[in-house]
């Protein structure tokens, strides 16, 4: 049982990493993706059908990681506390930035939309530029958070918070994995000039391909990080594990099928704004 648990949360922690970084990283990219509101409107359509459907991973793996690995989740959540709370901090901006976006009252046009490409009520024309900024910022913090708190991991000391000149290295390089994981997925679903800013990024490599490689490092980062860990001792106890690992693996399949049809459904390339 305490073999099937790890290769859970295993499996949980990469489907987050690969499925909700490509929504992070496709914010990060906000401001080079989209030079104007409607392009900006258009790079978040490419990823609002998902963003929530991919958070679901994040709280099965804190669920999983507190009921199977009560121990282990005591020692992270406390030595990480200084990683946690912006990481947190920086997920809530982001998805108010998101969901308010659209909130914007009043009437009127900008520039744009006397250019025939789209209009912006008045008071959007500081609102969304404001909840635009958020989305961006967040998704940065959450993305250098990640990368200090894999720091920790690598270095074994999952208890203490990494400081120094590698955390700040390791923030950065997992930051970066995250833009181009963003870049790939935008390459993916974008269209006009958007999409030709995301392959500018991604190069001549076909566009799944690309998203398909930095999806596979997403993917590996968390798991090789995770390898050193004493998982499996600080396991919970046989009843408990006999109780949830047969609970979630029934209901990783439908978790899993559920996130399928979605990018099946929503699997075309976006060519106008969505309500965000």
């Amino acid at each position: 049982m305490e073999t099937l648990a790890v290769a859970l949360l295993g499996f949980f922690t990469a489907g987050y990493f690969v499925l909700a970084g490509a929504d992070i990283g496709t914010g990060m990219l906000l401001p080079f993706l989209g030079r104007t509101d409607r392009e900006r409107r258009l790079v978040i359509a490419s990823f609002a059908p998902f963003f929530l459907g991919n958070e679901v991973w994040l709280i099965a793996t804190a669920g999983l990681l507190a009921g199977c690995f009560p121990d282990f989740e005591g020692v992270l959540f406390t030595g990480q506390f200084a990683v946690l709370v912006p990481l947190l901090a920086g997920w809530m901006v982001r998805d108010a930035g998101l969901w308010l976006r659209g909130r914007a009252s009043g009437a009127g046009r900008d520039p744009d939309a006397a250019a025939g490409r789209g209009s912006v009520p008045r008071g959007g024309r500081v609102w969304r530029p404001a909840c635009d900024g958020a989305v961006v910022c967040g998704s940065w913090v959450v993305a250098l958070s990640w990368g200090r708190l894999l720091a920790s991991l690598f270095a074994g000391t999952p208890g203490t918070a990494a400081t120094g000149a590698g955390a700040v290295v390791a923030a950065l390089a997992v930051a970066a994995l995250f833009a181009a994981h963003g870049a790939g997925f935008a390459s993916v679903r974008l269209t006009g000039a958007p999409y030709a800013r995301a392959r500018r990024l991604t190069g001549r490599t076909r566009a799944w391909r690309s998203f398909a490689l930095t999806g596979s490092l997403m993917a590996a980062v968390p798991v090789l990080a995770g390898l050193s860990l004493p998982l499996a001792a600080s396991a919970a106890d046989g009843a408990t594990l006999a109780l949830l690992v047969p609970a979630l693996l029934v209901i990783t399949p439908f978790l899993v099928a559920a996130q399928g049809w979605t990018w099946w459904a929503f699997r075309h390339r976006v060519s106008g704004p969505s309500y965000l």
